[in-house]
Order: structure tokens, then C-alpha cells, then sequence
């Protein structure tokens, strides 16, 4: 079973998704979420793929098998597969968000991988600077010991006495320089030690909020789909949800319409959302709304 994974920053999050499955491993169920007279869930098994939804009281299964629609349920009761025609809108949109969303998903993954690469490099140099540290130390140690040195041997010879003593003097400047170095290495090794935690911990959270924006924006898709507002996938090219409105394909929607995912997306909707699918390329913009 693969983890999806995704990267979120404050402006641009990339939506996607990612499952798979040997036949020896159980079925994995994923609840979305639950509002008010709603819910989804989704599930997969090998090659087989189960969608079941519920809004206000009307229930929808579809199960995919390989890719290919094999089964729909409406309330309980089983369509015809001759009458699949009917939902193609839903059925060609839901196939086609999870084979974009896989692509996107992989992307996720290795960058998700990235971080965590840069951030075990982090603590290695964390490491290396303690041991450059240590190394100074034990210098400035041998350093102030010469420094002693010297100065017993200016006690024997007299006639050196002057340039010895001269000499020690600046083993001790240098020794106290050396700690002084040894000091600031260690404060910077400390440094990169919480750096490298900062990083571990910003890439969990990414994971964690990456993987609810993409199902959020899988059920804003299909909302939009079920609402008559866009026919498929294919056919939303834009849509922005903000506190002043909403458009879909740059058309501002009927305040009734808007009230609605409003109140069921206020995350999105309290912010400036924006969706943008242009040539097979989707992108997702989330910013704090201008005062």
C-alpha cells in the first residue's frame, strides 16, 4: 500500500492522490468527510475500486473494476449497465481525477522524499560541526600547552628569554582564538541540530495538510459535476471561492449557489481560492485574502 503524500506552501498547494494494492493485502477505506446531509468514502482492492457517496438522503456506489465502471447503485437500487450512459458526466470525471491524481501524487512523494533527504544532511553537518568543534578544543589545549612550553624554556636559556616569551604570547593570543572558534562552532552546530528538527517536523505537517486539501478539492470537483455546474473534469478550466463570491470558468454562480459551498468549504472560501486547469496541467492557489 503507497502513502500519498503532497506538498503544501501558504500560496500554491498541488492536489493529487495516489493508492495501490497487492491481492494479498485487505481492502483500504477512505472516509473523506462528513457535513451536514453529506458524505464520501472510497475504497480500493487490487484492481478494484469503490466510490459511495450520500447527499441529503440520495446514495450513489460506483465500483470501477480495472479502470472500467462495472457497477452503479442509486439508493440501494442497481442501474442497468445499459443505462450507464446517463452518469457518464460522473463516472468519466471520477476516472479521470484518479489517474491525474496519481501522476501528481508521485510527484508528491519524491519531493516529500527530498526533504526528508536535505533534512538527514542537516543533522550530518550538525554532527561534523561537534566534531570540528571537539578537534578545536583539543587544539587550543595543545596550543596553551606549547605556550607553557615555551615559556619554561625561556626560564632556562637567558639569552632567549625575550623572543621566548614573545612567542608564548602568541600561543595564548592563538589559543584563545582557537577557543573562541571552538565556541561559535558549537553554537552553530546547535543551530543546524533545531534546524534539521524545524525541517522534519514542516515536512509531517506538509504531508498532513496536503493530504486534506486533496480531498477536499476532490469533492469540490465533484460537487460541481452533481450541481450542473461544469459537465466533466474536463470542462472546469477555472474556478475561485473567496469571501466576495464564486466563479466557475471565470461565470460568477448564483448567490444561493455560492451560500452553499461557503458554508460547506468555508476553509476555501475564507481565503482567496483559486483552481486553474490549463492543457492537462492543474494548479491550486490558497492565499490570505487582501484587507
Amino acid at each position: 500500500m503507497k502513502t500519498n503524500f503532497l506538498k503544501y506552501s501558504v500560496l500554491i498547494i498541488a492536489t493529487a492522490f495516489t493508492t495501490a494494492a497487492t491481492a494479498q493485502k485487505k481492502p483500504v477505506t477512505h472516509k473523506a468527510h462528513t457535513f451536514s446531509g453529506y458524505s464520501n468514502m472510497y475504497s480500493e482492492d487490487g484492481g478494484r475500486e469503490k466510490i459511495k457517496t450520500d447527499e441529503n438522503g440520495t446514495e450513489y456506489e460506483l465500483t470501477l473494476e480495472n479502470g472500467k465502471a462495472v457497477e452503479l447503485y442509486v439508493n440501494g437500487t442497481k442501474i442497468d449497465e445499459s443505462k450507464f450512459g446517463d452518469y457518464k458526466g460522473v463516472i468519466d470525471h471520477l476516472k479521470e481525477q484518479i489517474r491525474l491524481a496519481k501522476i501528481q501524487a508521485k510527484k508528491d512523494q519524491a519531493q516529500a522524499l527530498l526533504d526528508q533527504a536535505q533534512a538527514k544532511r542537516d543533522q550530518e553537518q550538525a554532527v561534523k560541526d561537534q566534531a570540528q568543534a571537539k578537534r578545536d578544543q583539543e587544539q587550543a589545549m595543545r596550543d596553551q600547552d606549547q605556550a607553557k612550553r615555551d615559556q619554561e624554556q625561556a626560564g632556562r636559556d637567558q639569552l632567549q628569554a625575550k623572543k621566548d616569551a614573545e612567542e608564548a604570547r602568541k600561543a595564548e593570543a592563538e589559543a584563545k582564538l582557537d577557543q573562541a572558534q571552538a565556541a561559535r562552532d558549537q553554537v552553530q552546530a546547535k543551530r543546524d541540530q533545531e534546524q534539521a528538527m524545524r525541517d522534519q517536523a514542516q515536512a509531517k505537517l506538509d504531508q498532513k495538510q496536503a493530504e486534506e486539501d486533496q480531498r477536499v478539492m476532490r469533492l469540490i470537483t465533484a460537487d460541481l459535476i452533481k450541481d450542473g455546474l461544469v459537465a466533466d473534469e474536463q470542462s472546469l478550466h477555472s474556478l475561485t471561492i473567496s469571501p466576495n463570491g464564486m466563479t466557475v470558468n471565470d461565470k460568477q454562480v448564483p448567490d444561493e449557489v455560492y451560500k452553499r459551498y461557503k458554508t460547506k468549504y468555508s476553509r476555501f472560501a475564507n481565503s482567496a481560492f483559486s483552481f486553474e486547469n490549463s492543457n492537462n496541467s492543474h494548479s491550486i492557489r490558497i492565499s490570505k485574502p487582501s484587507h
